[in-house]
């Protein structure tokens, strides 16, 4: 098979989520979000997935556990990659109000270090950290994925990681902030993309590169951010 197909979902609902605090790698879903992950197996199921791959944190593992209760994957076809995890927040923040003055200061100083990719406040990732894992992620993905994979991670990595696939290493910072800021990525929404291996192989032989001409790239976003709606 020339085609590998990946199915991301972001982790449902947390419990810090729906009280509007920043996170670390600790926090579980709140009911709200159980809900929401049972939701979306109901898409999940009908799809013959080999591979599972996972963020580490607790919030995505408990988000597995739900789907696995019904695609019933067996385990050593389970990887756990902290390729798949969130963007790291400063330890500063982790678990305080996004109203807080602190947090402000430093998501403001954030999201504007993203015109100074370079830049780190303290010891969280910063653009070129995330752009090179997205990168790293894509390459391990693509040795490692059977035909039908699923990949449990989350929002601002999801995004990075898309834009990644477009870009490839010449993501600027404003091509990552336009994707970002009009592409929301819902909890527990499903997004499919796919690897086509021969049309990288014939970019190889003619020395085309995908991602000044986009008709030759070897990765498509076939589906964004499907939520499925509350009945």
């Amino acid at each position: 098979m020339f085609k590998k197909y990946f199915y991301l979902v972001r982790h449902g609902e947390t419990i810090l989520n729906a009280e509007h605090k920043r996170q670390g790698s600790e926090g579980g879903l709140s009911e709200n979000g159980k809900q929401q992950v049972v939701k979306i197996t109901e898409i999940l199921k009908h799809i013959k997935i080999q591979k599972i791959f996972c963020s580490p944190f607790e919030r995505t593992r408990e988000t597995l556990e739900i789907i696995n209760k019904v695609l019933q994957i067996p385990e050593n076809k389970i990887i756990f990659t902290p390729l798949l995890a969130e963007r790291k927040n400063p330890a500063e923040i982790i678990g305080k109000s996004y109203d807080d003055p602190i947090v402000q200061n430093f998501i403001d100083t954030l999201d504007k270090s993203f015109q100074n990719p370079d830049l780190r406040l303290t010891n969280e990732e910063n653009f070129i950290d995330l752009r090179n894992r997205a990168l790293g992620c894509q390459k391990y993905l693509i040795n490692e994925g059977k035909n039908k994979n699923l990949c449990v991670t989350h929002g601002i990595f999801l995004k990075m990681f898309l834009a990644a696939l477009l870009y490839g290493p010449n993501l600027s910072a404003s091509d990552y902030i336009k994707i970002s800021e009009y592409n929301p990525a819902h909890n527990a929404a499903l997004t499919l993309i796919s690897y086509d291996s021969l049309k990288n192989f014939m970019n190889k032989i003619f020395f085309r590169n995908p991602y000044t001409n986009p008709k030759n790239n070897p990765w498509e976003i076939l589906v964004y951010n499907y939520l499925v709606k509350n009945s």
